[in-house]
């Protein structure tokens, strides 16, 4: 016999409605707008960014929070290294690239890392590295919809996905969001 759990805990699958806001309170993602759904996850697995998993703990279902995430427990402080120069002509088509195109480059060890486009020169293009939501602040307001015990598979991927992400190095380029941000994708080669 399972036995239910009733509070977040770790191995307990949990889904999450959410709405996260900058410090100006500007929305930056939720699950009520723009075809937006809640969270599922398996809590204590890194599915979360760490300060959101951390305050959910302990929760149980019907619960409403709002909490204050610093970068540090988010998507990191922002790294003026990883705003870079690059050449035009390396991009796949320089003449039609803009600002706020996101291009994903290749890291040497295979990984794609993606870029936002923040200027455009004759020569070159000055591109941000760093998470989007890196250096800030973050806003959340959740409210817990499901807690129960995590099936034998859900704890299985879940711990597969950490082994994964763990193979790689853990920075400001991190490709582990819980927002995507940029629709406009390109390969840089």
């Amino acid at each position: 016999m399972t036995l239910q759990m009733r509070k977040v805990q770790p191995n307990a699958f949990v889904t999450v409605a959410y709405c996260i806001r900058d410090e100006q309170g500007e929305v930056i993602d939720s699950s009520d707008v723009d075809g937006g759904k809640p969270i599922d996850y398996v809590h204590g697995y890194g599915m979360l960014v760490p300060g959101l998993e951390a305050a959910l703990t302990g929760l149980e279902a019907g619960d409403e929070r709002k909490f204050v995430v610093p970068p540090e427990e988010a998507y990191g402080p922002r790294d003026p290294e990883l705003v870079l120069e690059v050449d035009r002509a390396e991009l796949p088509d320089p003449k039609r690239v803009q600002p706020g195109d996101e291009l994903v480059a290749e890291a040497p060890d295979g990984e794609g890392l993606p870029m936002r486009v923040l200027e455009v020169r004759a020569e070159t293009v000055v591109v941000d590295a760093n998470h989007p939501l890196a250096g800030m602040t973050l806003h959340y307001e959740v409210k817990v919809l499901i807690v129960r015990s995590a099936t034998g598979r859900e704890i299985e991927r879940a711990a597969r996905e950490l082994a994964d992400a763990e193979e790689h190095e853990h920075g400001p380029d991190c490709d582990h969001d819980l927002v995507s941000l940029g629709t406009n994708k390109r390969q840089l080669n």
